[in-house]
């Protein structure tokens, strides 16, 4: 079986060079400016990696989000992935995963009012569209590395800790969209899902590896999980140490979820763990089979976990049994730096001195320090 994965993973190969080609020919066009990006009289931050999901990102664009709510009108624009409408669309009220993205929704959910969320494909009809609330003051584009289209104004990229864009290769061989050394048009490189006990030698290597340009900044984060928080209930809240002698049924349907397996693993007595795909949109068989695994453990100290992300599109589903609903939780993340306090404070700076004093398009180009006035 393994050396027939691996003869299908090298049949892959000529086909991620092939992709590769291309993506250097498209990256070209945009430098040599055949291909135009449009830029916008207003601070844009563009949060993204250079490979397919599974980097943290949505938890990063929540740190961001709560570090300029405050002071500035901002919003959020996403593609939207996987939902049932088409074109622009403001969040609202009457929104839910199915018609903004699961992502979007639960940002939506958690920052309400505080911020505008909107998606849309097209970015630029995006950001025009958003441009129409004079209020606004800045927009994070999520997961738009790769959309050259737009030139945002502070380049965020993320690269996880146990598989950087250093040691991937392109899709489909890899899960690389652009090669490695496009790290250059980034303003701030995060390398995300970092043990708490990184080694300062371990930094400097990866430092090292990644050829960290003058003008950029390289921080190093990771998760921390909060209280297990009822999906039904926002109020019923559980300590982690609550769970140690309960046995649960483990839901997740995200990029990469070892490091969510891991974590129920290690704080309950066991774990039978269902995996879907990234995004998946749960199906009323689905919530059966979930209930079915549940209702198959004996012991009466059982629960099932599932991730925030997936949690809402599972509260918005009907066909949860009500005696099964005060057993489900999510485990909800957020990121924390890595380093001594300064290390945090520097990041917080670079962000919100982009956004005060470039009230207007930002000047940040290639080569240039955000330092720079």
């Amino acid at each position: 079986m393994s050396g027939g994965f691996n003869f299908f993973k090298l049949l892959l190969y000529p086909i991620s060079l092939l992709y590769g080609a291309i993506m250097g020919i498209r990256n070209f066009l945009y430098e040599t400016k055949i291909l135009k990006s449009k830029s916008y009289n207003i601070p844009i931050i563009s949060i993204g990696n250079l490979a397919v999901g599974g980097t943290g990102k949505t938890p990063h664009v929540e740190y961001i989000i709560s570090l300029l709510k405050n002071d500035f009108r901002i919003a959020m624009l996403s593609r939207g992935y996987k939902r049932k409408t088409k074109g622009f669309r403001l969040a609202g009220e009457n929104d839910n995963a199915s018609t903004i993205g699961d992502e979007p929704y639960q940002i939506e959910q958690k920052f309400g009012d505080d911020i505008c969320v909107a998606v849309d494909a097209n970015r630029q009809r995006g950001i025009e569209n958003l441009l129409k609330e004079e209020t606004l003051k800045a927009i994070i584009l999520d997961d738009a590395f790769q959309h050259r289209k737009v030139h945002a104004g502070l380049n965020i990229l993320l690269t996880e800790f146990h598989r950087p864009f250093t040691k991937d290769h392109f899709l489909p061989y890899g899960r690389l969209r652009e090669h490695p050394h496009e790290h250059r048009r980034a303003h701030i490189i995060i390398v995300t899902k970092c043990p708490r006990d990184m080694k300062p030698i371990e930094k400097r290597l990866i430092d090292k590896e990644i050829k960290i340009y003058p003008f950029q900044y390289l921080f190093f984060t990771s998760l921390e999980y909060g209280e297990l928080t009822n999906v039904f209930d926002s109020t019923d809240k559980l300590k982690l140490s609550d769970v140690s002698q309960k046995h649960a049924v483990g839901v997740s349907g995200i990029a990469n979820n070892k490091h969510f397996k891991s974590k129920i693993q290690a704080d309950t007595l066991s774990l039978k763990h269902m995996s879907y795909m990234d995004h998946h949109n749960y199906s009323a068989r689905d919530v059966q089979k979930i209930q079915a695994n549940f209702d198959q453990i004996r012991d009466e100290n059982k629960i099932i976990i599932t991730t925030e992300k997936d949690a809402v599109k599972l509260k918005n589903n009907d066909n949860w049994d009500d005696s099964v609903k005060k057993f489900v939780y999510y485990l909800p993340i957020k990121v924390v730096f890595l380093g001594n306090e300064k290390q945090e404070e520097e990041f917080k700076q670079q962000i919100t001195k982009y956004v005060k004093t470039n009230r207007r398009y930002s000047k940040l180009y290639k080569g240039q320090n955000l330092n720079s006035t």
